[in-house]
């Protein structure tokens, strides 16, 4: 039976305890809100830098997708004429038995 009772005050404890933990970090976050002109003139170039940077890579992601595209291109070209050098090596290959064959029922 008394064990409820403690088991209470203590779980209002450790609420009490967590809540003035919670305020006192909304208390320093609006404590560090407050922003001077310089921290705010230094956040703005900060952000137009990053700006940039950010533009750079995607000026920079955009070449090398036109670089993979014309890759791919330049693959798919070099298929075909492998495709085409391959029939074309097998259809001499196919003439060069039947001339043997020819050749063997000669004799």
């Amino acid at each position: 039976m008394t064990s409820k009772p403690i088991v209470l005050v203590f779980l209002l404890l450790v609420l009490i305890i967590t809540s003035q933990f919670e305020w006192r970090q909304q208390i320093e976050a609006d404590g560090n809100s407050v922003v001077s002109p310089k921290n705010k003139l230094t956040s703005e170039k900060e952000e137009t830098v990053k700006e940039k940077v950010i533009l750079s890579q995607e000026r920079s992601i955009q070449q090398l997708n036109d670089l993979v595209q014309s890759l791919q291109l330049q693959l798919l070209h070099c298929r075909g004429n492998n495709n085409t050098i391959l029939s074309s090596q097998n259809a001499t290959s196919d003439e060069i038995p039947e001339v043997d064959d020819h050749d063997s029922i000669r004799d």
